[in-house]
């Protein structure tokens, strides 16, 4: 059956919260394509399939026949199959999960719908459904950067981001797309092999290779929130120690696990909470990043389930811990040093609105320069990397100052 293995991906996605990408890591080994593009058509179209779902059943369907009739929509839609092949893979996995009841209703359901028939919204409540934005995301960035919203939030994940430490020539041949990185290159394709457990490369976002890029080499670096440790191994290039910290035990170890792969020997992993003070650390170190716990709306190009649990409420909780994290760890940075706020976040109210709060709060720093070979927008005290225009990739870093 074609689907059965994208909807066990997609019902730990979307009944237990799990992460696509850790979902689809515990597939067992060999191809599994297929299972990839539909799992990540039917969430990057979430809204979407659901809009559809509304045109062709007139009562709201339980949640696993409501999971089938995605995935065959999607495959429809997104996946090039033939109608008359979806539905049979539809009707056959419902009776498979036990819903043979049901199957008249799914084959009735896909048989009845039509593209032409789903006209959404105007203005901003349809494009909302088209992108899977939530409604305050779309209206914060409107607000924002006027009509470019839509080219901001429909922006698609350009391919497969590498990082090479070594080898990359041996890559090359495969179809990729230069960055202004030289050791970073993004491909269509990319199949993990022996070279990523030598630590020859490693996956990394171009946004987050430049938000280390924007860093200035030093000393004695603190990377307050630094799971899973990408940021850290490639800091600790051009800092001569990096104390790389995370408050729970399992980010802990997939930090420690990264920097052993790497073959990094000036990092120093310790669990800690980025919000409770350590007298200890008071002004103890050249520079310190905070690259804090954010809505992740910034890498939904690449990880469709984020949208899925991003809410007004959550948000109000994320600022707030944000707020927390940057003036507690402020108290670490040496006088002259430099304390770095960074997201994967491209709402304003998670970037330069918390940055401008701490500045009027704390006037012994000040906004500093910050530049970068990467296409980005200088905010009044940042800059932020947007996915229409930066590989798909959707991050902030601003460089606060400590005055002597």
């Amino acid at each position: 059956m074609i689907f059965l293995e994208p909807y066990e991906v997609l019902s730990k996605v979307y009944r237990e919260g799990a992460h696509l990408k850790i979902a689809l890591s515990a597939l067992p080994a060999g191809e599994k394509g297929r299972t990839v593009k539909l799992c990540y058509s039917v969430l990057e179209h979430d809204g979407y399939l659901d809009f559809c779902l509304a045109s062709i059943a007139k009562k709201k369907p339980q949640e696993s026949l409501r999971l089938i009739l995605k995935i065959a929509l999607a495959a429809m839609l997104y996946a090039d199959m033939v109608p008359p092949v979806a539905v049979n893979e539809a009707v056959m996995l419902a009776k498979h999960i036990g819903k043979g009841g049901a199957a008249g209703f799914v084959n009735a359901s896909l048989r009845a719908f039509k593209k032409e028939n789903v006209l959404l919204p105007e203005g901003d409540e349809g494009l909302a459904i088209e992108s899977n934005f939530p409604r305050f995301a779309i209206d914060a960035l409107r607000k924002e950067y006027g009509d470019r919203v839509r080219d901001i939030v429909l922006a698609r994940s350009r391919g497969v981001s590498v990082r090479f430490l070594r080898g990359m020539e041996s890559y090359l041949g495969r179809e990729h797309l230069d960055t202004p990185f030289e050791h970073v290159k993004i491909f269509k394709n990319f199949v993990r092999d022996e070279g990523f457990d030598r630590g020859d490369y490693t996956f990394q976002s171009v946004g987050s290779v430049a938000v280390c890029e924007a860093i200035d080499p030093c000393e004695n670096l603190l990377d307050a929130c630094a799971a899973p440790g990408g940021k850290s191994v490639l800091l600790a290039e051009k800092c001569a120690r990096v104390t790389a910290c995370e408050l729970h035990p399992h980010r802990v170890a997939l930090i420690e696990s990264y920097v052993r792969r790497m073959g990094v020997k000036n990092v120093e992993v310790m669990e800690k909470d980025a919000t409770a003070f350590d007298p200890a650390w008071e002004g103890k170190f050249d520079a310190v990043l905070c690259d804090v716990p954010c809505s992740g709306l910034g890498t939904a190009a690449e990880n469709p389930d984020l949208p899925l649990r991003k809410n007004e409420a959550a948000m109000s909780e994320l600022e707030a811990l944000q707020r927390a994290i940057l003036a507690n760890c402020s108290r670490y940075v040496k006088a002259g040093g430099a304390l770095y706020y960074a997201t994967c976040s491209i709402l304003p109210e998670e970037n330069d609105v918390p940055v401008g709060e701490f500045l009027k709060a704390h006037p012994d720093f000040s906004a500093e320069e910050v530049s970068s070979p990467l296409p980005h927008e200088k905010k009044t005290f940042g800059v932020q990397f947007l996915p229409d225009r930066a590989f798909g990739a959707g991050f902030y870093i601003a460089k606060l100052g400590r005055k002597i």
